[in-house]
């Protein structure tokens, strides 16, 4: 705590020096419960334990704020962002349907793309939903929009995918966290994960899944498997390796859409029968799609 109050007299004294002005009204401060089993952060006392001074007064916790548009709760939870981003999307898909009156494919398409998927992928990677209920709430927004377009009203949601030739929503944040992976192996972007990649002769590069310690807590684990340290390298490493061996961009981006479009898409909702969880991860695991990956083991 004093470590924190250090860094904040150090960036107030500062900005004195340099003749900046900052915004104090803005500052927020949030703490991370650790362990949830102890009750002695809910007790009225303790946020005094928590509090920093600024330029503009004490700094009190919150239990959630918005950090480069992304909604960040003190359980570390995404689902207040999920929840903010489909009804944005929703409000935006109704707005495009009551401006626009075709209803033909390639411009219903066009405006879905640009003006209501673009709000519900920002960011993706970050907030990656495993629960089927979120999930599903994100689904939604695409299932009621594509329902609208001319001659697909009569097929289920499934197959509206497959006659418009688009992924679900699951499968499109999967594939960002794949481009994202290949990047982070190739040094396009930092590695602030510190992911680690090793090469085997017949599999190619593979991501090292960092180990959860022993006697972790059904919430720690939870936290584990959410987290993009730990999905990204499991996905990554379903990848064959005449994939994962690309070294240029646009060539890894065409061949893993190609791969992603031979993969059954079938994500959870409400009224359907799904085989699996949908995941990569799942398909993988299924015998009968072994093949789509070269016949080869991660």
């Amino acid at each position: 705590m004093s470590l924190l109050q250090y860094d904040l007299d150090r960036v107030t004294q500062w900005s004195i020096r340099n003749n900046m002005s900052l915004h104090g009204d803005k500052f927020e401060f949030m703490s991370h419960i650790a362990n949830r089993s102890n009750t002695l952060h809910q007790l009225p006392f303790t946020c005094e334990v928590y509090q920093y001074t600024t330029s503009k007064g004490i700094l009190m916790p919150v239990d959630q704020l918005r950090d480069l548009g992304v909604t960040v709760t003190a359980d570390l939870s995404w689902t207040t962002q999920i929840k903010a981003m489909a009804n944005k999307a929703r409000q935006k898909a109704a707005w495009v349907l009551s401006v626009f009156h075709t209803r033909n494919p390639t411009i219903m398409l066009t405006l879905y793309k640009s003006m209501v998927r673009s709000l519900l992928e920002y960011c993706c990677p970050l907030w990656n939903p495993r629960k089927v209920s979120e999930i599903q709430e994100l689904e939604r927004v695409q299932k009621t929009f594509t329902a609208r377009i001319e001659g697909v009203q009569h097929l289920n949601y499934w197959e509206r995918l497959e006659k418009l030739s688009i992924m679900s929503l699951q499968r499109r944040r999967e594939r960002y966290i794949l481009l994202h992976m290949w990047k982070i192996l190739n040094k396009a972007v930092s590695n602030d994960l510190k992911i680690q990649f090793v090469l085997r002769p017949r599999t190619g590069y593979k991501a090292v899944v960092p180990p959860l310690r022993g006697g972790a807590t059904t919430y720690h684990q939870s936290l584990y498997d959410n987290s993009f340290a730990v999905s990204g390298p499991r996905l990554w490493n379903c990848l064959p390796v005449s994939l994962n061996k690309i070294k240029e961009f646009d060539s890894f981006k065409r061949q893993l859409s190609s791969m992603l479009q031979r993969i059954p898409d079938k994500p959870p909702v409400p009224g359907y029968s799904c085989p699996n969880n949908n995941s990569l991860l799942q398909w993988k695991m299924d015998l009968t799609t072994l093949e789509l990956w070269g016949g080869q083991d991660s």
